[in-house]
């Protein structure tokens, strides 16, 4: 392990920051923030233009992810035993109005949930699961109104009693509640641990088995409903002391009786997020053991790119680009926290990922553990000059690639355009060169085989002229009285004109495909001559 680890780490120096292969499935998440608005909102709704900015707000910075690779948002929906949406058993967060138990006049979650899938991106419903905030909040209260002697008070804080099997059953409510009425992706629990000022009495092993069974709790909860809606969770960053790699007294395992591992291996979980905002030997060995005890299942680290703020730690860009690297060289994806950092463009993280990093888009890792059939490919597919439509399948979303080359390869990660669309039609651009091919996907993430949209353009060989350099001769059909030469695409859209001399067109400039010769004169009246086959072996 060690030497494979100093293996990978040569080889992300000497990446260093250029382009590498962009893999085709990879989560890129990032944690959005609501309690106290640190990431959004910014502004209180308590009447319809506030609560208009308030929404406009949150598009904008999907806008910004989406823009950036981001395909999964973990949003902060249970906050401290308070919420962002109408709920049954918590009270509203005070984030959105201003006053703790105040609706804002609108449903959050599903707001989110509308935006992020109209960009295609995941969307997680992010449960802070111990802590229950100010012995005196509403949350709190609330809770201790309910349960009595549940709550433990530490300083001024009340944590939910992870030995009360109410702990357990109170949260499995919440997820089931939000998993039966919102389109969530995942149920992201944080804080499922015990807290690490707990004066804990228990021997570690039965503590862990009580955090357990709050996990197993959740997840029996969720995937009774929609076992497709993967279960992820946030454990500490570091999951156990290593052989040769000392935690130094904080850790998942031994210090807040998290095995996160071990729920990964039996099926609770689907995903993991631990918390690794560190660098160096503090990350590396600690990342590779999280992938090397991943049941094949999925791993993302979480960066701390709030340690790149001056008023934190003040760490380089190149700390978290590098861990970016070689997380995706082990084959991990990526999560920031917090959100505000990243498009707030801290020490140039946005630009770095967003130019280079995940220059393109990538689809979630598929639940192969949970269904591995593949959905039927798109059927009655039509490609008109601005939009292709298909035949929609109940439960699928819609991925597009798009290549010079046909048919279209849908193995490459940078022929991929567009994922997770949810309709059955879309426009493309109008009087390109480009060839296009479609999938389907289920809610698993597994992918039907691709439909091409459109037909391999061949043109008459009678009518088809050979360019292999820069320059052609003028056809033989051609007329200089007819006016202008261009080059036009197959559907006769215009491209350029081009340039005579001595009977030689010159073609310096355009690059390999098909293309019509056309002439234009002063009343705009084209003619086609030939077709004009560009191919520099």
């Amino acid at each position: 392990m060690i030497r494979r680890f100093w293996y990978t780490l040569v080889l992300s120096m000497l990446i260093g920051l250029s382009i590498q292969a962009q893999p085709k499935r990879e989560v890129r998440a990032v944690w959005l923030t609501t309690i106290g608005g640190l990431d959004w909102p910014h502004n209180y709704a308590q009447g319809e233009r506030s609560r208009a900015k308030q929404q406009a707000e949150l598009q904008t910075m999907l806008d910004q992810l989406q823009a950036a690779g981001v395909n999964t948002i973990l949003l902060q929906t249970r906050i401290r035993g308070t919420v962002i949406y109408p709920s049954d058993y918590e009270p509203w967060d005070g984030c959105l109005s201003g006053v703790p138990g105040t609706s804002p006049g609108y449903d959050a979650l599903q707001f989110a949930i509308d935006e992020c899938h109209k960009r295609g991106m995941a969307v997680q419903a992010w449960l802070v699961s111990i802590p229950v905030g100010k012995w005196n909040g509403l949350g709190c209260k609330r809770l201790r109104q309910r349960y009595p002697q549940l709550i433990v008070k530490i300083g001024d804080e009340g944590y939910m009693n992870p030995e009360k099997p109410q702990t357990a059953s109170h949260i499995a409510k919440l997820c089931q509640e939000i998993v039966s009425k919102y389109d969530v992706d995942g149920i992201h629990l944080d804080y499922i641990r015990y807290p690490e000022t707990w004066n804990i009495k228990v021997k570690p092993d039965q503590g862990r088995t009580f955090i357990t069974s709050i996990v197993t709790a959740a997840s029996n909860a969720v995937k009774a409903l929609k076992p497709w809606v993967r279960m992820s969770c946030s454990p500490i960053g570091k999951a156990n002391d290593l052989s040769r790699y000392w935690s130094h007294g904080w850790n998942a395992y031994a210090r807040v009786l998290q095995n996160a591992q071990q729920w990964l291996a039996d099926g609770l979980m689907d995903e993991l997020y631990p918390m690794m905002y560190f660098k160096g030997n503090h990350f590396y060995p600690f990342a590779l053991d999280w992938q090397e005890q991943a049941q094949g299942k999925i791993v993302v680290p979480g960066l701390g790119i709030y340690m790149m703020a001056p008023q934190e730690k003040n760490w380089p860009l190149t700390d978290i680009t590098r861990e970016m690297l070689v997380a995706r060289h082990v084959g991990m994806g990526h999560a920031y926290f917090r959100s505000k950092f990243f498009t707030d463009n801290t020490k140039g993280i946005y630009t770095a990922t967003a130019d280079n990093i995940d220059a393109t888009p990538a689809l979630q890792p598929a639940l192969t553990w949970r269904a591995q059939q593949q959905p039927a490919a798109p059927s009655d597919v039509h490609t008109m000059a601005t939009q292709i439509t298909w035949q929609a399948q109940p439960g699928c979303t819609y991925n597009l690639y798009s290549s010079e080359q046909w048919p279209v390869d849908t193995e490459k990660a940078e022929n991929l355009m567009l994922v997770r669309h949810a309709s059955a039609q879309l426009n493309i651009p109008a009087g390109n060169q480009r060839y296009y091919a479609l999938t389907a996907m289920d809610r698993y993430g597994n992918e039907s085989r691709p439909t091409q949209c459109n037909e391999k353009k061949t043109p008459p060989a009678s009518d088809a002229l050979l360019c292999t350099g820069n320059t052609l001769r003028m056809p033989d059909n051609y007329d200089a009285n007819e006016g202008l030469l261009t080059l036009s695409a197959l559907d006769g859209t215009l491209l350029q004109t081009l340039s005579v001399r001595n009977n030689v067109i010159n073609m310096q400039g355009i690059t390999d495909g098909v293309y019509q010769l056309r002439t234009l004169n002063a009343a705009d009246v084209s003619h086609h001559i030939a077709f004009v086959i560009v191919k520099r072996f």
